[in-house]
């Protein structure tokens, strides 16, 4: 039988979206247990079916899903995937999505907009999922929109050791975007040994999407090694944009780290051409590292599987994003 059972009887069942199969066969190795096994498929006309081949009547299940490109098509298989479950007896359901899908719509800028971030919420608590995980939210209120648990995981940790392994820290400035994410630079420069900080300050449109203007950095960044972070990278301008401020103002070297990976068109040429020394991102979203070179991927997957191991023994999440 597919799932991992402990002396109590309680069984986990680990479910995978098609979006991303390759993160989710990563956290079953890390758990020591199999995917369940699925049949899914698209009509002609775009509809998705899904049935799982095993019965999941009182079991507790994991359902993972990525929410690349077409991400309308990977949000509705995960909704779907979701009222099979609930439908089939499952004792609990537990959404996973490393990177949570409208994240940015998470409030209104002008009238007549939605809050999409709030919408998914909704959608995934009607479809029967009782628990949400996520990994680096956009903004921390998005926890607030799902009435149930919400694991808000962080990559911080991964990265900043990664970072800490291969630079030194001696000559380092962490470095914000923007103003709005200052807080969570503080965090980083503390896991960086203390670093200082600046950021760039920059506008954004509230009419044009995807579109800013990095403007000039607040710090000293004089012959400094930067370290430029977000929490993601859609087409790159923000980002590509703020380097060339740091470059003007005398960087030594810049790096680029983000959780979400998104790289929509043109963000590889844009991050390929803008000088910096590398582009470290992690796993929530699938990443080719061909024709990239300076691009590194970090494995979310040890990550997600502690907080799938801690949920199901009843644990405390907690422990595992202290530092953050």
């Amino acid at each position: 039988m597919t799932g991992k059972i402990t002396g109590s009887s309680k069984r986990m069942m680990l479910f995978s979206g098609r979006a991303h199969p390759e993160l989710a066969e990563a956290v079953a190795r890390e758990l020591d247990t199999d995917l369940v096994p699925t049949t899914a498929r698209d009509f002609a006309n775009g509809e998705i079916f899904i049935r799982f081949e095993e019965s999941v009547r009182g079991a507790d299940c994991f359902v993972m899903q990525s929410h690349r490109q077409p991400l309308n098509k990977w949000l509705m298989e995960q909704l779907i995937m979701i009222d099979a479950l609930k439908r089939g007896s499952a004792k609990r359901i537990t959404a996973i999505l490393p990177f949570y899908p409208y994240a940015r719509q998470d409030k209104k800028h002008l009238g007549r907009e939605p809050i999409s971030a709030r919408l998914v919420a909704d959608l995934l608590a009607t479809a029967g999922a009782d628990r949400i995980v996520s990994v680096d939210l956009h903004t921390d209120q998005i926890q607030g929109f799902f009435d149930g648990p919400v694991d808000h995981m962080h990559a911080q940790p991964i990265l900043t050791e990664y970072i800490k392994s291969k630079y030194s820290t001696e000559n380092m400035v962490v470095v914000s975007p923007d103003a709005g994410r200052v807080k969570v630079a503080e965090k980083w420069a503390s896991d960086l040994d203390g670093a200082p900080l600046a950021f760039v300050h920059k506008t954004r449109s509230n009419t044009v999407a995807n579109e800013t203007v990095s403007n000039r950095v607040v710090g000293d960044v004089q012959g400094k090694d930067c370290v430029l972070l977000d929490d993601m990278i859609d087409t790159g301008g923000t980002i590509s944009g703020a380097v060339g401020v740091l470059r003007n103002a005398g960087a030594k070297t810049v790096l680029i780290a983000c959780t979400h990976g998104v790289f929509s068109d043109p963000a590889r040429e844009r991050l390929s051409n803008t000088g910096a020394e590398e582009v470290i991102t992690t796993d929530t979203l699938p990443q080719s590292t061909e024709n990239w070179p300076n691009l590194t991927v970090l494995s979310i997957a040890p990550l997600l599987a502690r907080t799938i191991n801690e949920i199901f023994e009843n644990g405390s999440v907690t422990t595992l994003f202290e530092r953050c």
